[in-house]
């Protein structure tokens, strides 16, 4: 979950949040109305939209109501919530207070880095120091000889 979670306001042009998104390299922006998030836009909704751009605005593109997530979730589970909904970014609320943001760049990164730690080599237990041992074992016709 990345916690620097950019918004864009549904009043702002289409054109501001896409300068915004180039600016800081990201496809998704959260639509917010002050402290409430009323949505989310990302770079597929600005595209193709040329020269009415200027005139269109982020509350008529953005995907509304929000699918949010939670800072407890596994990451089977966003992956789930983004695979139901075919949506692109998750928004992590805690509160009712958004705190991050999940999207599947994300969860393709954790995938490639390896989800979990790397396994551990197997432990050899060590027989030195066990306590006594048993007397070998000799075959019934070696021991007359």
């Amino acid at each position: 979950m990345k916690t620097r979670v950019q918004s864009v306001a549904p009043r702002d042009s289409a054109t501001t949040a896409r300068e915004r998104m180039r600016q800081a390299r990201i496809r998704h922006l959260v639509v917010s109305d002050g402290a409430h998030v009323v949505g989310v836009v990302s770079d597929r909704d600005l595209v193709g939209l040329g020269r009415l751009a200027a005139s269109t605005r982020v509350g008529d593109l953005m995907a509304s109501p929000v699918v949010q997530g939670y800072p407890e979730m596994t990451v089977r589970q966003a992956a789930n919530q983004l695979r139901g909904h075919s949506i692109g970014c998750l928004p992590i609320f805690e509160d009712e207070r958004l705190v991050g943001i999940v999207t599947t760049t994300d969860l393709l990164e954790l995938i490639g880095r390896g989800l979990e730690a790397p396994p551990t080599k197997g432990r050899r237990t060590i027989l030195k120091g066990r306590g006594p041992r048993r007397k070998p074992f000799v075959p019934a016709a070696a021991a007359h000889r």
